[in-house]
């Protein structure tokens, strides 16, 4: 099993959101985004997938080894969330990726990566 615990900042969902493009206000507003019904301000969803996927290449020996990756959000982070993001090993080549918060919540699931095992890298 390989492991990873981040702590969501504010001021790195901002940055994530000057450096993907991505200055929807539900990322970087308060008032904006509790006006649409939401608890604050939340991670992008790609920001979780990110992680998620650096843990799945160290997971799978270099992410250079990764062939396939994918998976469902499936809760909101906000800023002073610790997310836990964990890559399994399910079968060779296979691993299962989950991640969740502090409370024990899934922010991450049925995530999968495919990897090549041996020389294929």
């Amino acid at each position: 099993m390989t492991q990873h615990r981040a702590l969501f900042q504010t001021e790195q969902i901002a940055a994530y959101a000057r450096a993907s493009g991505d200055m929807n206000p539900i990322h970087l507003d308060e008032k904006f985004a509790r006006s649409v019904g939401l608890p604050g301000v939340i991670a992008h969803g790609m920001l979780q997938m990110s992680i998620a996927a650096v843990v799945a290449g160290k997971a799978a020996g270099g992410p250079q080894r990764l062939r396939r990756f994918a998976c469902r959000f499936a809760g909101m982070v906000e800023p002073g969330d610790t997310v836990t993001f964990i890559a399994d090993e399910v079968a060779e080549g296979k691993l299962r990726i989950k991640a969740v918060n502090q409370h024990g919540d899934v922010i991450i699931s049925k995530g999968a990566a495919e990897y090549v095992t041996g020389r294929g890298a």
